[in-house]
């Protein structure tokens, strides 16, 4: 790999940390605690092109490739872990399948309203309230064409932004018979009569995030509201899934700078056995343990990234990026309350909350068990 970050790379990443040490990072706590929505943040994030990662310049983008995006989703997950993920959700699982697979028209008629984020953000709706994992088998949601409309009736589970959003691209069947060729996605309006968004999810973490179930009762879109052909859905969304883990890698990179940071400074500062914690090995080696991962995972989403950058395949990468800097962040988090002691496992301080943020990266966008099936099973069609 012939690879390193570029000047517009560095100054991209500079912006967006400002952004994200001044707007965001002072209220995380407060958003967290009140499982709010930064509401505000999101507001200002159009003018710095954080809502348009995935679409292009010709449509209101911010025209940065994969790295850009995931040097930005780092960012922000170190400045507050839900706010990011909704930034994620947004541009990567929101957005992408519009800007990837929609006609001009389809593109021109969403892409621009959402990359100001005027009317709203995007969301995608997959898992269902009897499956996650598996979405050939547990996706029961259907779509049936009634002459220039399809109609929508099922329920989805667990979908990001889905309060705030303008568009749901929701993923149902429109041929039960046909197997894994029996599914297609459709750009669904959140207003949309018969759509239901039920109360937020009560969560762990990412608590600044909005989760939802939602219940489509005779949902109706217009023909065209298909993206892509009838049957293409499984394979398009494996698509944007792939995309999708390297932004969780790069925000669970984030959460675990964040959480090193907390550690790092309190063991300067803390005093036991008359010296700095710092000084005792058993301290130094959390320490340096964390800072060898964080570096481990940053370069390995930034891989995974490059390489979807350049068009070349990057399925396994990708996975392999998600599943080691999800753990890892999760393990950083984890020894960072241990280097804080009492005080680490308080509200007091950030790395409870870290920690909490960091559980949810192992689970969403795959978990770790399908990743290391993926990876697996790449290695074995090598690839």
């Amino acid at each position: 790999m012939d690879f390193s970050l570029t000047t517009e790379n560095d100054l991209w990443r500079t912006t967006v940390h400002e952004f994200a040490a001044k707007e965001i990072r002072p209220s995380a706590a407060e958003f967290d605690r009140e499982a709010r929505f930064n509401e505000a943040a999101f507001r200002k994030m159009a003018s710095i092109g954080l809502l348009g990662l995935n679409i292009p310049e010709t449509l209101g983008g911010t025209g940065v490739d994969a790295v850009g995006a995931a040097l930005a989703i780092e960012e922000l997950g170190w400045a507050d872990g839900g706010t990011a993920l909704s930034v994620s959700a947004h541009n990567g699982l929101g957005c992408a399948p519009i800007a990837l697979f929609g006609t001009p028209e389809q593109q021109a008629r969403w892409l621009p309203g959402l990359a100001t984020g005027e009317r709203g953000l995007a969301a995608l709706a997959l898992t269902e309230p009897a499956g996650g994992s598996d979405l050939a088998g547990s996706v029961q949601t259907r779509a049936e064409r009634q002459g220039e409309v399809w109609a929508l009736n099922g329920a989805k589970a667990w979908i990001t932004n889905a309060s705030v959003a303008e568009v749901i691209v929701t993923l149902a069947r429109t041929d039960p018979g046909a197997g894994k060729h029996g599914f297609s996605l459709f750009v669904v309006p959140r207003q949309a009569p018969g759509l239901t968004v039920h109360p937020p999810e009560h969560k762990l973490g990412v608590r600044a995030s909005p989760t939802h179930a939602l219940t489509y009762d005779g949902v109706r879109v217009p023909a065209d509201a298909l993206l892509g052909a009838a049957g293409d859905g499984l394979r398009q969304t494996f698509q944007i899934l792939d995309g999708g883990r390297i932004s969780i890698g790069a925000l669970s990179v984030g959460i675990a700078r964040a959480a090193l940071e907390e550690a790092l400074r309190y063991a300067i500062e803390r005093p036991a056995f008359g010296v700095p914690i710092a000084s005792h090995q058993g301290i130094q080696f959390l320490l340096a343990d964390a800072s060898t991962e964080i570096d481990a995972a940053h370069w390995l989403v930034l891989h995974a990234a490059w390489l979807k950058a350049k068009g070349l395949p990057f399925s396994r990468e990708a996975a392999q990026a998600k599943l080691f800097a999800s753990e890892a962040a999760e393990r950083v988090c984890r020894n960072a309350i241990q280097v804080l002691g009492s005080y680490g496992y308080s509200t007091e301080y950030p790395v409870e909350r870290l920690y909490r943020d960091a559980r949810l990266m192992t689970i969403g966008e795959g978990t770790s068990e399908i990743l290391r099936m993926v990876i697996a099973r790449r290695l074995g069609e090598g690839s």
